[in-house]
């Protein structure tokens, strides 16, 4: 676990990533020493189990955050996604506060939570076990989807749940939730995304969101929003790899 990242996050630093889809630690390795300020490992559309993740946090080393988007809001999940190093996780679909809640619960080692006591990596297999439990819950990110109309609709509570980092945009989710699939400039979609950045600011919570290219994150970071993940691994390969074929045709 990286222990600056969710300070960094709080106070406002602009925190430039990208996706990591393709199980390979090689991938990860190459991103992290290209200097992204954070990883999004994203193991809810992706061929990762628990052990190709960690893989992955290994690989980008204890200088690059990695943050795990896990494939469903439940205790094995997050926990796992802490053991193995997470400097924070990113929980889609959350829809109302109680979800919210829950998931920061889920983040948390008692007493402010319900996260259970194990030995993993994330504490170095035990040698620095005491120190990692002491300072886990001040140093663990929570970062939640909102992604949906229900959550559009009650993202005034969400953004009131304590221990609430960050608010995470999936705008194609959220404009599919709206019946514009893929229309991000639609005047509704546009609308439904200044709506949840308004309660976000109102409340200090900070505001993330993805974005496929360049051109399209640097809308948003006008905007406010720190938390920008550009692209994905594949396509980056596959968009370089284009550009060099194109030049050679």
């Amino acid at each position: 676990m990286n222990s600056d990242f969710r300070e960094k996050l709080l106070q406002g630093d602009v925190l430039v990533g990208t996706l990591i889809t393709i199980a390979s630690a090689e991938v990860a390795e190459i991103l992290a020493a290209v200097g992204f300020d954070w990883l999004f490992v994203d193991t809810e559309h992706s061929a990762f189990n628990a052990y190709g993740a960690q893989r992955v946090l290994q690989a980008a080393g204890r200088n690059c955050p990695c943050v795990v988007r896990v494939p469903a809001n439940d205790d094995v999940w997050i926990k796992k996604a802490l053991d193995i190093g997470a400097s924070g996780i990113i929980a889609p679909q959350v829809n109302t506060a109680a979800d919210a809640e829950a998931i920061v619960r889920m983040c948390k080692y008692p007493p402010d939570g319900t996260r259970g006591v194990g030995i993993g990596r994330a504490h170095t297999y035990g040698l620095a076990f005491n120190e990692y439990m002491a300072r886990a819950n001040d140093e663990i990110a929570v970062i939640l989807q909102a992604e949906t109309h229900q959550a559009l609709n009650n993202i005034s509570e969400i953004v009131k749940v304590p221990g609430i980092d960050a608010i995470f945009i999936g705008p194609y989710d959220l404009s599919a939730s709206l019946g514009k699939m893929g229309q991000l400039t639609d005047p509704e979609v546009m609308h439904a995304m200044d709506t949840i950045a308004t309660a976000c600011q109102s409340a200090g919570v900070r505001l993330g969101v993805f974005a496929a290219a360049t051109d399209g994150i640097k809308p948003y970071l006008q905007q406010g929003y720190t938390l920008l993940a550009v692209g994905t691994d594949g396509l980056h390969m596959a968009q370089s790899a284009g550009d060099t074929l194109k030049a050679l045709k």
